[in-house]
């Protein structure tokens, strides 16, 4: 992968903006073959899973065994989660994730594995600390991320203790989506909200800890929305 949109920025502006607002925007992230690639190719793929939030802890079901539900089940599920947003925190999208340590992945065989290395290169790394100031960021982890209707993330802030997050990405790769689709990465700022709309081939950068969401995809939506999530994080102590 190539790093043609970071050598190619201002990143002294993109450093100002970052400390000014609390977040940033990077077009033509990849080179837009690349990109139609890594976008296509998550696209195909079988082994994502639906997450969400119980009443206590987090649950993974692959996404063929949420599709074997029948439709009693999937109301029954889609009210427990409901209820739960209601009261506090709730998520609900699919997710394949990267292994955090480096020597499990496998980017020879796996684009979604090579993207969270392109990210931990050192050219990469020394630019994204330069943009954040925050010299002490050490590594990237990444996810997968898939919302569609029905999918959603409450506001919350990234802050977990022990985990070293100096900031969270979001490489968004999805093509022709309509703000009334939902699905928006919103940051809450008083009694007004700025954010983005997911786009193709843009990455976003943003501020940990920071209030932040996605907006409910109404049951309307046919198209889905694909990203690749992560943190930008301090080495492990």
């Amino acid at each position: 992968m190539n790093l043609t949109a970071l050598e190619r920025s201002d990143l002294t502006q993109l450093r100002e903006a970052f400390a000014v607002h609390g977040c940033v925007s990077i077009g033509r992230f990849l080179p837009d073959d690349e990109a139609s690639a890594l976008a296509g190719s998550l696209a195909q793929r079988q082994d994502w899973v639906e997450v969400f939030q119980g009443r206590d802890q987090a649950y993974d079901m692959a996404a063929g065994a949420f599709e074997a539900l029948d439709p009693a089940q999937k109301r029954q599920l889609d009210e427990l989660v409901w209820q739960q947003a209601a009261r506090g925190f709730q998520f609900r999208f699919r997710s394949i994730r990267v292994p955090d340590a480096r020597e499990q992945r496998v980017p020879s065989q796996d684009e979604l594995h090579a993207f969270a290395e392109f990210m931990c290169s050192e050219p990469v790394m020394d630019h994204l600390r330069l943009i954040t100031a925050c010299d002490d960021i050490a590594f990237a982890d990444a996810q997968a991320t898939a919302y569609s209707a029905g999918h959603f993330l409450t506001a919350h802030d990234d802050d977990v203790a022990g985990k070293g997050r100096r900031a969270a990405y979001v490489f968004s790769l999805t093509e022709n989506w309509s703000a009334d689709w939902g699905g928006l990465l919103v940051f809450p700022q008083g009694e007004e909200l700025t954010g983005f709309l997911p786009a193709f081939n843009c990455l976003r950068i943003f501020r940990v800890p920071q209030p932040h969401s996605v907006t409910f995809v109404p049951p309307f939506v046919s198209q889905t929305r694909y990203s690749i999530t992560g943190w930008l994080r301090t080495a492990p102590s």
